[in-house]
């Protein structure tokens, strides 16, 4: 079955596989049975980062981010919306810099908040600076084209 994508599950980080003509159905998870999409970012950790970005056939577009950065808390409500008009095509997730320092230097993050968008388990675009939900869609779609 090669249309078939996996995708994990944003509660219990299962993998799942979805046939890609069903990933607009609302499609659940075959271990804890939630919703694989939300409309919501995923907040990840070092553990669950290399998890979604590696295992994930849909790309991933993570903000990378911190609680003390004001253009971060600015720009969050913006990165909500842009997660319920970008999936189930991208997920969307949320990296807190100031608590994993070490995925931060990792990918040489200098300035938050940064958008870094993934696909196959790398990086393909990189966009610094705190955007509206519009200019975040519309940028993801440019680099997905």
């Amino acid at each position: 079955m090669s249309d078939a994508l996996h995708l994990v599950c944003p509660h219990c980080d299962a993998v799942n596989r979805v046939p890609a003509a069903r990933l607009a159905d609302a499609p659940k998870c075959g271990q804890c049975g939630k919703a694989l999409f939300t409309a919501h970012p995923l907040e990840l950790d070092a553990a669950r980062f290399d998890r979604h970005i590696g295992r994930s056939d849909i790309p991933v577009l993570v903000d990378f981010w911190a609680p003390w950065c004001g253009p971060c808390r600015m720009m969050a409500p913006a990165f909500v919306q842009a997660a319920g008009m970008l999936e189930p095509q991208v997920r969307l997730a949320k990296l807190d810099t100031e608590a994993h320092p070490a995925l931060a230097a990792r990918f040489g993050i200098r300035s938050i908040p940064t958008l870094a968008l993934f696909r196959g388990g790398r990086e393909i675009a990189r966009q610094a600076g705190a955007m509206g939900a519009a200019d975040i869609v519309r940028w993801v779609r440019g680099q997905l084209g």
